[in-house]
């Protein structure tokens, strides 16, 4: 097979003398929930894996105040809108749907979604959830946020914990009693150090895999039920977790003595395997089209860059010259 350069930026793959439009980036080839993502929709891949975590554990059912932290680019506010608003349009009688997304970057807006561009570590960010709720505690939080990794895993895997407490924190300030939190973490060697501060908080964790979230990636998602706090217990952002007994050489410990953590895979075996190449065409019957993102990101801090290269102007003395109103918009790409 013999593939050629065009000017577009797509490629051209010849077989048996038929020529066939390939992606025009290589994640339409690679990654087939990323293309699933553009098909339906959904802002990024990532919209699969709280959709997987819901067939799981029926997270949406009797929900009517949802908090979304670290939001952007908004794949799972998209889910909880879609979701939750569609169980209201059910519904003869019911609770009216709020869907509150919180993060420092901006997000374009959704339908049915309130936004708040601000600090999941500031008391004040909690509050301004509860007014959007009339005062009410929300019945589900959920944290898809994750920080730029490094590729030390044990530098990524403590800066996530670090992300998972501040989400945790904030959500003692918003979360009902019986409540569900569900949040990203990196399994590695201290995952039952972590396990065992949720545990303090509610009566039930589990460790989840979506299908979607690859094999090779230690990624996964803490799955927290029926939210009950300590007797007493105020939230307060400054000292955010309560002190217990934690033995350093607790990982070390065999048998009964090791707090296991439940781990759960996600999603049927008919479901698409995240870590598998797929190609374009997946039906004999259907053409592949290319499908742009459903939402470009917002002012990404590559954009300069992707002008500069874009225009040939990397090496150039003017490269530095030109203004912000210049830049078109950056390339469409999808977490």
């Amino acid at each position: 097979m013999a593939a050629t350069l065009v000017g577009t930026g797509r490629r051209r793959a010849r077989t048996n003398g038929s020529e066939v439009r390939m992606g025009r980036s290589s994640k339409d080839k690679r990654d087939i929930y990323y293309r699933l993502a553009k098909e339906e929709g959904w802002r990024a891949r990532s919209a699969f894996k709280l959709l997987q975590l819901d067939q799981e554990f029926n997270l949406f059912t009797g929900v009517n105040r949802a908090v979304d932290l670290c939001a952007a680019p908004g794949s799972w506010s998209q889910v909880l809108s879609r979701k939750l608003r569609g169980q209201e349009e059910k519904a003869e009688k019911g609770e009216e749907v709020k869907i509150v997304a919180v993060d420092l970057q901006a997000m374009a807006p959704l339908p049915g979604v309130t936004q708040i561009q601000g600090d999941i570590t500031k008391v004040s960010t909690a509050q301004e959830i509860i007014r959007h709720f009339e005062g009410q505690p929300a019945d589900l939080v959920v944290c898809d946020g994750a920080p730029d990794v490094t590729g030390l895993h044990d530098v990524d895997e403590y800066i996530q914990a670090q992300l998972l407490l501040a989400a945790l924190n904030i959500t003692t300030h918003v979360l009902k009693p019986g409540g569900t939190f569900v949040a990203k973490i990196f399994r590695g060697k201290d995952v039952t150090l972590l396990y065992s501060q949720l545990k303090i908080f509610f009566s039930g964790v589990t460790c989840a895999k979506p299908r979607s979230s690859r094999n090779s990636s230690i990624e996964a998602f803490v799955v927290c039920q029926n939210y009950s706090p300590p007797e007493g217990y105020v939230p307060n952002m400054s000292n955010p977790l309560l002190d217990h007994s934690y033995d350093v050489d607790f990982n070390q410990l065999d048998g009964p003595n090791r707090v296991i953590v439940p781990f759960l895979a996600c999603g049927d075996l008919s479901a698409f395997d995240s870590d598998r190449t797929y190609p374009l065409q997946l039906h004999a019957d259907k053409q592949y089209q290319y499908t742009p993102p459903a939402q470009p990101p917002i002012c990404p801090p590559y954009q300069q860059a992707c002008h500069l290269r874009k225009n040939n102007l990397l090496s150039r003395e003017d490269a530095l010259s030109v203004g912000p109103s210049q830049r078109p918009e950056p390339p469409a790409e999808s977490n």
